[in-house]
């Protein structure tokens, strides 16, 4: 017989998904980093309003804005169950769904660079 523990930690680490960055993508129209910037800020801003828990929404930033083993951490300790490794859409503990649009997770490739 084994430990009845060692079967869910198991389980736990199964449902761990290792999150990467999103997969290449574009704007409808060529932006600025200014302009990304903004509609970053503005997401941010008004997303904990549509839902959800404020130290979830405020994790998913800090991970979206980190390196991928930093992210990796947050998202861990956050206790966030990650459903697109790509951090699109990702759930609570009690099943609170979180949807995180592309532009704030990564650059478009029509993103205009500064001369």
């Amino acid at each position: 017989m084994g430990c009845a523990g060692s079967s869910q930690n198991k389980k736990a680490e199964e449902n761990v998904k290792k999150i990467r960055k999103p997969k290449p993508w574009k704007h409808p129209q060529p932006i600025t980093r200014e302009q990304l910037n903004q509609m970053r800020e503005e997401f941010w801003d008004t997303a904990p309003h549509y839902g959800g828990r404020r130290e979830i929404w405020d994790a998913l930033r800090a991970a979206a804005e980190s390196e991928l083993p930093f992210a990796q951490a947050i998202i861990d300790s956050a206790g966030v169950i990650v459903a697109s490794a790509d951090l699109t859409t990702c759930y609570d503990e009690r099943g609170g769904k979180y949807d995180l649009p592309k532009y704030v997770l990564s650059e478009p490739t029509n993103l205009i660079r500064d001369i």
